[in-house]
């Protein structure tokens, strides 16, 4: 299946990296042929993916790595890249590409020696693949030093290296770093995209529900506009006093 499958619910997302993805495919084969670069490319050196818990940013820049190192046939044919099914493919998802680096951490920050390092490795040609491709999954947790060292990479990037940068929210990112990236924002998907992709891609069947996921997706969630009335408490009429008012 496409890479793009596991990105749920981000159509506007997934339109734009697949759109990099196809001019990002044409500048590596002009490079390659010998001919002049195309105009206009949609493909830039750093991206910045943004979005709350949930929203799948780390699944979007695996997915646009793995896109940028395809190497199906059909490209050539104007297939889209990011088949799933090439060894480029299927080697980035699978996080044993060579030329493809996930850093992901428990830790509360990222010092400036492991960043020192990406930024050595960003500066390699690609060994084997198309492109030399960074994921930064907790961007947000560089520390200063370290976001310094960063930028400078960011700023005289190799002609070969991508740089993708996830983080919570664009306030988590050196102001420096994220003016020179490209920023995506995600969003937290519906109940109906994701029941959607977990009936398509893991076989799953709605408990109590043999009718489908659109029928279990709708009734998980309670109706924008109930033709019913909204239950009415009966008020009680004020008592009258008994008592008699006393004669002047």
């Amino acid at each position: 299946m496409p890479v793009w499958d596991d990105l749920v619910g981000q159509e506007r997302v997934h339109a734009q990296l697949a759109a990099a993805a196809r001019d990002a495919d044409a500048l590596v084969t002009a490079a390659a042929e010998g001919e002049p670069l195309p105009p206009g490319s949609k493909m830039t050196h750093a991206w910045l993916f943004t979005g709350p818990p949930g929203s799948g940013r780390a699944t979007a820049a695996r997915a646009f790595a793995a896109a940028l190192q395809c190497v199906s046939p059909d490209r050539a044919l104007g297939g889209e890249p990011g088949c799933g099914f090439c060894d480029g493919c299927h080697t980035t998802l699978a996080g044993t590409h060579a030329d493809v680096e996930v850093v992901r951490t428990d830790l509360l920050s990222i010092g400036v020696k492991e960043t020192r390092d990406l930024v050595r490795r960003a500066q390699l040609s690609p060994a084997v693949g198309r492109w030399q491709v960074i994921v930064l999954e907790d961007a947000d947790r560089l520390t200063e030093g370290a976001g310094n060292v960063l930028l400078k990479a960011v700023e005289e990037p190799a002609p070969r290296t991508v740089w993708l940068l996830c983080a919570p929210s664009l306030e988590d990112v050196l102001p420096t770093i994220r003016s020179r990236c490209r920023h995506l924002t995600l969003t937290t998907p519906s109940v109906a995209a994701v029941a959607e992709v977990l009936v398509r891609r893991d076989g799953v069947e709605p408990a109590g529900c043999p009718c489908g996921w659109t029928t279990w997706a709708a009734a998980s969630r309670p109706p924008r506009n109930s033709s019913t009335p909204p239950r009415r408490t009966p008020s009680r009429s004020p008592r009258r006093s008994t008592r008699r008012r006393p004669r002047s």
